[in-house]
């Protein structure tokens, strides 16, 4: 016998169990912040969110926002069904490095375009990453990098 796994959600919150699959694609219109060695990375009011069933939302950050000069490509690529082929980026400031922390999609499907020139980033490997202004907790595991805020419930997929 299945047993539910929700978590009812209270007033203002959101549970990650009624996120579609394939995965919608919406405007934020928070404010979204990433700072690693000090230094701001990303700043910015105009992000995307991907919202997948049992996952945190990931935040898509254009390039605009981000200071890019403190990111470097790698090798490393993956495969989404739904988003194509992702490019991995290395994070180096204040003295700092964290390998494949943040990754974007260069030629996105159509129905994920708006994720070109956006960059997503790890939580887990990041200093703070911030939701109008509070620190998100890093969705566990080291493959999905969904930021939990406190409206945001699980039980959350690993």
């Amino acid at each position: 016998m299945e047993t539910d796994q929700r978590i009812l959600p209270g007033d203002g919150q959101e549970t990650v169990w009624d996120y579609p699959r394939p995965p919608r694609i919406e405007r934020s219109g928070a404010h979204v912040e990433v700072v690693f060695g000090g230094v701001t990375i990303a700043d910015s009011h105009a992000a995307w969110r991907i919202l997948e069933t049992s996952h945190p939302p990931v935040y898509y950050i254009p390039a605009a926002d981000v200071k890019t000069e403190f990111l470097s490509s790698v090798a490393l690529q993956t495969f989404c069904e739904w988003k194509g082929v992702a490019c991995y980026w290395t994070v180096a400031a204040g003295g700092k490095i964290a390998h494949n922390a943040a990754w974007s999609y260069p030629d996105p499907t159509d129905e994920y375009a708006a994720l070109k020139d956006c960059f997503a980033f790890y939580p887990s490997k990041m200093d703070e990453c911030r939701i109008d202004g509070e620190v998100v907790t890093p969705q566990a595991g080291d493959f999905y990098g969904g930021w939990i805020t406190r409206n945001i419930i699980g039980p959350f997929k690993e």
